[in-house]
């Protein structure tokens, strides 16, 4: 048999030991058995605050569907490991189940510390650490005006953005005299604070908690010397410490400040015993980042699948946006004594940067980021690497000095440190794409840089691009053989030169008679700026089999037919005509989850007269064909739902109707959500907008499909014409600048510099576009017609809705159905065998 693994804790270290030994192929060496605490699987702790933003347990998984059973891992949930007899190499759990074990690794990672005053174990006194700390939080601030965060760390600002997206009044009140004092320096710690007060939180530094105040057993207000401040939900989140306990019950030796004591192999002194993570202490230093947990993870799976890797001085540099501000360190960044630096203060703006060098000022140590973290990347990969300074210092920390030459990834060493989570260096990539990964998807599978936490990838992708013009390979982006233009520069050159025809465009700027390709794409960029009715003229041969006949193809033949029910709002007449025509045509019906009802099953000769139908009762096409608007989703809002802050209904209503038969790159799906609870999921679309107390947050690229992405805040707070005006520029612009059937989200991760750059354009009308991205969007509304409506009027267009050119009135006999659940679906190929039998016995004839 082979040898048993036992690993006590699957928190993300954890679960990175087990992808580790996949990784290796160790995992078929070893029978291996999970002892959880929690009642889920692994999930995403840095992501943690998400879930306040709408994402659910099951997008902050870790753990791919199947893995843990692929691999053959006993994963035992709610199931935590309680005792570890080293003599007898086995361990208990919970419910007093015992397993041998021929190693042992114990992952089970830190608790929040708790102050040990009086009140904190009282009702509205919660920690910040798991996802049922999180559901509690949750469910106890409705109905709650004030919260307050013990902490001003990385956790304590989470926290605090967490209350504040309730909409709480929300205090953080820190015993340390700046905020998130382990990573900035005291000036970076003024500016961080003024970006977080002009944010709307409270912020009480060298504060002294003396007790909580309670009232019948629940909190009531902070206690503090000299000051009180009510408040009916406190979270701690001042620090952790080491959960070691099962180490030190079994004699393992623990480090002073706490943490089972490991050596660089990360085995404890028992050799058959190792510890990683938060529980562990290399050196007497217990990390609290998860990357040096996963280096620590993937030191262990070496040496269990026979190498004999050491853990190496972690990367502690760390990069977050907090409470919508962005701050960085890496290195050194605190460093004092035989060290120089170089500052650049902008108090008017709130932006600090400062480098930290060696004495002769040759080498970077570290540094701090806060407000513009731009130059993160190569900075933190310059740290790693050795510093050597790829330009002059004054150059690195002035924006305005216009040194943007040193920002690019090829001024890195092959040393640098690209993916910190993962340890890939720029040279691994460099090898990576030399072996013909071309593109950021391929090396992340290849190189697992960019699958940590993700802020490596526009890096990734400076490299790729540097890598391959080095070589000497063109990176095409030619629409298709015939023109030598992307979708952008031929979106441009119609614009510029007012070219409403494909035959003009190919003669002037193509060649030859366009493809499958080309011809969409131009009709798709026609569309978009408001050349006609697209079934007129040249127009209708450009278009494809959806867009030909103004409906979806589906796998059997038959068509789909969707109304538009602007934000999901729909009458009982328009309900009953709905029924009524799928009724009488024999139609499937479904409800979308865009809030929609579906149509399935129609037949082309059929679509008039169905869409007459919908016309006349005052339905218009949901253009569920085209690639343009589908739908902004919404939940009930302020209006019905006790939670409500603003009116979601009608916002939904308002941008539905306002963006209606928009035609784009892709398809563009909306939402709007009437408050954080996100009922209407708008961060998982295109463009998610999500009510606060102050207006509406805007998020912009998320998208479900191949490769979900959640949406990323763009803007926060904004009234509603702030809000119109800034979806109108984005829209436009993604519009005018993405590439052939490119989501937003695939857009939005290729731009340089990523949502800065967008947020840039879009917010603060950087390339001085707005005006215009506004003036065509208007002109779009104004010209809006709907589809349908225009065709049904139109007898030239209808000769096109016919099953055979030469017998029109027929339909087409291999369109077939049975019933199911009480509802017409395309026959299966068995099925149409038994039912053409079934007619041929109904007539006499022999099968």
């Amino acid at each position: 048999m082979a040898p048993t693994l036992v690993i006590v804790g699957n928190g993300p270290v954890g679960h990175r030991l087990i992808e580790a030994l996949a990784d290796r192929g160790a995992t078929a060496d070893w029978r291996i058995v999970v002892f959880g605490e929690e009642s889920r699987p692994a999930y995403d702790r840095v992501g943690l605050s998400s879930f306040f933003g709408g994402r659910s347990a099951d997008d902050l998984s870790l753990v791919a569907p199947g893995f843990y059973e692929k691999h053959g891992v006993d994963l035992r949930l709610s199931e935590p490991a309680t005792a570890i007899d080293r003599k007898n190499k086995t361990v208990t759990s919970k419910s007093a189940v015992v397993v041998s074990y021929d190693h042992l690794v114990i992952a089970t990672g830190s608790r929040p510390f708790v102050p040990p005053i009086g009140g904190s174990r009282s009702t509205g006194s919660f920690v910040y650490r798991t996802i049922d700390d999180l559901q509690q939080i949750l469910q106890y601030a409705d109905g709650v005006a004030v919260g307050a965060v013990v902490g001003g760390g990385l956790l304590g600002l989470e926290a605090a953005g967490a209350l504040q997206a309730l909409g709480l009044e929300t205090h953080v009140i820190d015993v340390s005299p700046r905020l998130m004092a382990l990573q900035v320096d005291a000036q970076g710690g003024r500016s961080l604070r003024r970006r977080i007060e002009a944010q709307g939180v409270i912020v009480h530094t060298s504060a002294k908690i003396e007790h909580l105040e309670t009232e019948h057993g629940r909190v009531t207000g902070v206690a503090l010397h000299g000051e009180f401040i009510p408040a009916e939900l406190v979270v701690f989140a001042a620090g952790i410490r080491p959960r070691d306990e099962l180490g030190r019950e079994c004699g393992l030796r623990a480090g002073e400040r706490g943490g089972i004591m490991v050596d660089r192999r990360c085995v404890t002194d028992d050799p058959d015993i190792s510890a990683i993570g938060e529980c562990a202490a290399i050196g007497g230093r217990v990390y609290g980042l998860v990357g040096p947990g996963y280096s620590m993870a993937d030191v262990v799976a070496d040496r269990l699948s026979g190498g004999d890797a050491t853990f190496d001085d972690p990367d502690m540099s760390t990069k977050l946006k907090l409470l919508g501000v962005d701050v960085a360190s890496f290195g050194d960044a605190l460093a004092t004594g035989n060290v120089s630096d170089v500052t650049y203060v902008d108090d008017a703006d709130n932006v600090y940067r400062k480098l930290v060098l060696s004495a002769d000022g040759k080498k970077l140590v570290g540094g701090v980021l806060v407000g513009d973290t731009s130059a993160y990347d190569v900075l933190r990969a310059t740290c790693a690497a050795g510093g050597t300074l790829p330009a002059k210092p004054a150059e690195m920390v002035i924006p305005a000095s216009g040194g943007e030459g040193w920002l690019g990834a090829g001024a890195l060493v092959d040393e640098a440190l690209i993916c910190s989570c993962n340890t890939v260096t720029k040279g691994q990539i460099c090898r990576a794409i030399a072996d013909g990964n071309h593109d950021v998807p391929a090396l992340k599978k290849c190189t697992k840089a960019g699958t940590g936490c993700g802020s490596c990838v526009p890096l990734v992708a400076q490299l790729v691009k540097s890598e391959l013009a080095r070589a000497g390979i063109e990176v095409s982006n030619r629409l298709c053989e015939h023109f030598d233009y992307s979708r952008q520069e031929l979106f441009d050159v119609v614009r510029t030169r007012n070219i409403r025809s494909f035959r003009t465009l190919l003669a002037d700027f193509g060649t030859g008679r366009g493809c499958e390709i080309c011809r969409p794409a131009a009709a798709s960029i026609f569309a978009s700026l408001g050349s006609g009715h697209i079934l007129d003229g040249e127009q209708g041969a450009l278009q494809d089999t959806n867009d030909h006949f103004l409906a979806n193809l589906q796998r059997d033949g038959t068509y789909s037919v969707v109304p538009r029910i602007p934000g999901g709002e729909i009458t009982p007449e328009k309900l009953i005509v709905i029924g009524e025509v799928a009724r009488d045509f024999g139609l499937y019906t479904k409800i979308t989850g865009g809030q929609r009802i579906d149509l399935f099953g129609a037949r082309v000769e059929q679509l008039p007269a169905i869409w007459r139908r919908l016309v006349d009762a005052g339905l218009e096409s949901g253009h569920a064909y085209g690639k343009s608007l589908r739908t902004v989703k919404s939940c009930v809002g302020q209006t019905w739902c006790r939670y409500g802050v603003q009116d979601s209904t009608k916002l939904a209503i308002d941008l539905e109707l306002r963006y209606r038969g928009l035609r784009a790159p892709h398809k563009i799906k909306m939402a709007v959500s009437g408050c954080a609870r996100e009922c209407a999921e708008a961060q998982g679309k295109d463009v998610g907008i999500i009510a606060t107390e102050k207006g509406w947050n805007l998020y912009v690229g998320g998208n479900g499909g191949m490769v979900p992405q959640h949406a990323k805040l763009l803007a926060t707070d904004l009234d509603t014409p702030t809000l119109v005006r800034y979806v109108d520029r984005f829209l436009m612009f993604y519009i005018r600048t993405g590439e052939r059937l490119e989501r937003t989200a695939t857009w939005l991760n290729r731009q340089e510099g990523g949502l800065d750059y967008v947020k840039a354009v879009v917010c603060n009308d950087s390339l001085a576009i707005g005006a215009d991205l506004e003036a065509e969007m208007d002109r779009h509304v104004a010209g809006y017609r709907d589809e349908w409506a225009e065709t049904l009027d139109d007898p030239e267009r209808l000769k096109r809705f016919v099953t055979f050119v030469n017998a029109p009135d027929e339909p087409d006999p291999d369109v077939l159905f049975v019933v199911e659940r009480g509802q017409p679906r395309p026959a299966r190929a068995d099925e149409k065998v038994l039912l053409q039998i079934g007619a041929r016995l109904q007539i006499g004839a022999r099968p």
